[in-house]
């Protein structure tokens, strides 16, 4: 069996090929596996990200509170501090 010890293992492309079931599955559980030829890197082997949950409409109901007058006009002094009048 191969021996894993560090996130980024390179492998040789032959040892790929003998043992891509094994890297599959090291590469599924988190591990990168660089594929060499001729001692240079030449693929990545690293794992799909998993899939995300679609966002439904209306998962903050009840958590966010927004003021009557949100959108109400601002002082005149405020804006004013912005720009330096």
């Amino acid at each position: 069996m191969l021996s894993f010890r560090a996130m980024a293992k390179m492998v040789n492309l032959y040892e790929a090929k003998t043992h891509f079931s094994a890297l599959v599955d090291r590469a599924a559980d988190g591990e990168e596996i660089v594929i060499a030829k001729a001692g240079k890197p030449r693929a990545r082997l690293v794992p799909v990200p998993t899939a995300h949950k679609p966002r439904r409409p209306g998962g903050g109901k009840g958590k966010v509170w927004v003021a009557d007058d949100f959108d109400a006009p601002l002082p005149p002094d405020l804006p004013a501090a912005f720009t330096g009048r």
